[in-house]
């Protein structure tokens, strides 16, 4: 007979004790099934005691959480974490350096455990770790590991960053600036105040104030990848919380210290691979430095304005100064009006050096070009949008030369001209033309090349036949045929189709994907793993370090039944999207966030996710969807879905190639006049 179903089948463990094998009744109290537990060893006092998960993180059963337990699930039994932290904290206060020590690394276990880090917080463990760091007795792994736990409490949201006192930052600012220090405690320190600056403004002007310039540019020359990404990510977070006066100062200085250089030589095209983080905060840097031009992108020309008229004057001098000085020379100041005024016009309908000689009709409009250029420019480049909390789209080249917007308009007005010269355009084509360019740019500029002569290489190559060429192979693979026969053809491939795709987006979710943890008030750099089993019955979960390789199935701590999984919610219907807002800058998280509410005892409970790319979001989605036998409906899988039935189709009509096939079916012939044609299956041969 089948146990009840509140009823699983787990192993408890203790230390020198023989592990007990029993069935849990998931409705009996978490104190009773303590009780049992303790009596079965002779121990006394069960309140004393808690039960922990075995493996991973060791996570303290409650009765929140205890519906975690499933059949085969290995428990510990441990010290109750209230008694626990008790002995740490006091383990803390020990004369001995080794005690501390090892107080520590016990505590810095623990501390992800909300139930654990709670009972430290509700000791003052936080003022106590505070002390530690304050006093700087031990600058080696004392500190780094008071560091360590401090942040690992901090981050479970209980206590705000806000709280954290003067002398605190201050002394932690010391750390950073300190010169010889042990490895593990700056970026430890650095991580520290990123938190502090993202979370308090107030704190923030501190530690901007204290934390020099050129104190961070140090950490970055060092050839330690971890500590160069904490001091970029430091030195982003005070680039975010600043004025825009204060950020324009800032970037001027860093570049004038060679930092893009610097980033350019010795982080992209490091012998070290790029980590994710390092790649956000590039993209970051790269997205405030544009933003510095969001005012002129925004200011409206003003007729009225003197600057205004005498930049314009001084581009008409540049543009005719030869014709001007041989042609103005003499002139009366009517005549002289009236061949600025001509030189204005045909500055604005011609491209001044090369079109000059053309018809009219197939003149160039500069001005008008240029404007809509720097328009374009700005929108690929996402000029006065908001950094995304996720995004690592930075461009290589963006650090390959100082002015490089400046760079790419000059490259863009070039291919402008080049492109209207293949179209033979005329002024009633420039939107036509615009949006020729528009695909080369935004093409090019997908590529990611690494500097701008490759970048002019590549767009210059990418010419208004070859963009036509492109179009169209791209319009065949989406559109195939569109004769009746063919889409009957394509209609009944469709099944056998959709189930190669529920196969792939199955064996993608059996190989795993690491997700980065988001929380509320800053982008964490904690990585977990999930995968489905191979049999597809269950989801396996579980935190990693960065930098480790991808876990085994059997070695992630948690499951999670794909039978008690209700539903897939995506978007602004997440839990943890809706939790955060909904400001610009969470518009990238709702994109890519996706959960699934599942049972947890009586109650409802989420399995949150941010994917790492709008891809990874449509496998895990549609494979999700496929085990809780819902349709697969993202966009990837109707781009695969048409891409399998065009290759299947040509496959299936090699052929009938070159051979026309009819728009509608041949009509059927009438009956013959008479059957005489047919055998007699009766009459028997002689």
């Amino acid at each position: 007979m089948a146990p009840p179903r509140n009823v699983v089948k787990i192993a408890v463990q203790m230390r020198d004790a023989i592990p007990q094998l029993i069935q849990l009744d998931q409705a009996k109290p978490l104190a009773a099934v303590l009780k049992e537990v303790c009596d079965a060893w002779s121990l006394t006092l069960p309140e004393r005691y808690a039960l922990q998960f075995a493996d991973g993180h060791r996570r303290y059963i409650t009765e929140n959480n205890r519906a975690e337990i499933k059949n085969g699930s290995i428990l510990c039994l441990s010290t109750a974490p209230d008694l626990e932290a008790e002995q740490l904290l006091g383990g803390l206060q020990s004369g001995s350096r080794e005690g501390r020590r090892e107080a520590l690394r016990r505590l810095v276990l623990l501390s992800s455990d909300m139930t654990f880090a709670r009972e430290v917080i509700s000791r003052d463990g936080l003022q106590r770790l505070g002390t530690i760091i304050e006093d700087g007795d031990d600058l080696g792994e004392v500190l780094a590991l008071a560091l360590r736990t401090f942040l690992e409490l901090m981050e479970h949201g209980v206590v705000s960053w806000e709280t954290l006192s003067i002398p605190f930052v201050r002394k932690v600012v010391c750390y950073v600036n300190m010169n010889l220090m042990d490895p593990s405690v700056q970026p430890l320190a650095l991580r520290l105040l990123e938190s502090v600056t993202l979370s308090s403004p107030a704190l923030g002007q501190l530690i901007k104030s204290e934390v020099p310039l050129d104190r961070l540019l140090v950490h970055l020359q060092v050839m330690n990848q971890q500590l160069q990404t904490k001091a970029m990510a430091l030195l982003t977070a005070l680039l975010q919380g600043a004025s825009p006066a204060e950020r324009k100062h800032m970037l001027d200085y860093l570049w004038q210290r060679n930092l893009r250089q610097f980033i350019y030589k010795n982080i992209i095209h490091s012998a070290a691979p790029l980590g994710d983080e390092m790649a956000h905060h590039l993209y970051v840097l790269q997205s405030l430095t544009l933003g510095l031009l969001e005012p002129r992108m925004r200011t409206p020309l003003d007729p009225y304005s003197q600057e205004q008229r005498e930049q314009l004057q001084a581009l008409r001098q540049a543009a005719f100064e030869s014709e001007g000085e041989s042609l103005g020379t003499g002139l009366s100041a009517d005549r002289r009006r009236s061949l600025c005024a001509r030189e204005f016009r045909k500055l604005g309908f011609s491209f001044v050096l090369e079109n000059s000689s053309r018809e009219d009709k197939h003149e160039c409009p500069f001005a008008r070009s240029s404007i809509q250029l720097t328009v374009l420019l700005c929108e690929l480049l996402h000029v006065g949008e908001p950094c995304s909390e996720t995004a690592q789209d930075f461009s290589p080249m963006f650090f390959g030369q100082d002015q490089s917007f400046h760079e790419l308009f000059c490259v863009g007005i070039q291919l402008l001209n080049k492109t209207w010269k293949e179209m033979r355009a005329t002024q009633e084509d420039f939107d036509k033309v615009m949006q020729v360019v528009r695909e080369q740019l935004a093409r090019t500029l997908a590529l990611k090349p690494s500097s701008l002569e490759l970048f002019r290489t590549k767009v210059n190559a990418l010419t208004y036949g070859e963009v036509l060429r492109l179009r169209q192979t791209e319009r065949l693979h989406q559109e195939g045929t569109l004769a009746p026969p063919i889409l009957e053809l394509r209609e009944k491939l469709k099944p056998e189709l959709m189930g190669l795709i529920r196969q792939q987006r199955l064996l993608r979710l059996c190989e795993g994907t690491l997700f980065r943890k988001i929380s509320s008030r800053r982008r964490q750099d904690k990585l977990w793993f999930c995968c489905l089993s191979p049999n597809h019955k269950v989801l396996q979960y579980g935190d990693v370090e960065e930098g480790a390789d991808p876990p085994t199935p059997e070695a992630l701590p948690e499951q999670l039944p794909v039978a008690d999984i209700r539903a897939l919610l995506t978007g602004k219907d997440c839990p943890h999207i809706r939790e955060k807002g909904s400001g610009k800058q969470n518009k990238d998280l709702c994109e890519l966030a996706f959960s699934v509410s599942y049972d947890r005892g009586e109650e409802e409970a989420h399995l949150n996710f941010i994917a790492p790319s709008k891809r990874e979001f449509h496998l895990w989605t549609d494979g999700l969807s496929a085990l809780l036998g819902s349709p697969m409906g993202s966009e990837q899988t109707r781009l695969d879905l048409e891409q399998l039935l065009t290759m299947e189709t040509k496959l299936r009509l090699l052929e009938l190639e070159n051979v026309p096939i009819p728009e509608r079916p041949p009509p059927i012939p009438p009956p013959p006049t008479n059957f005489n044609f047919c055998y007699d299956c009766s009459i028997a041969e002689p």
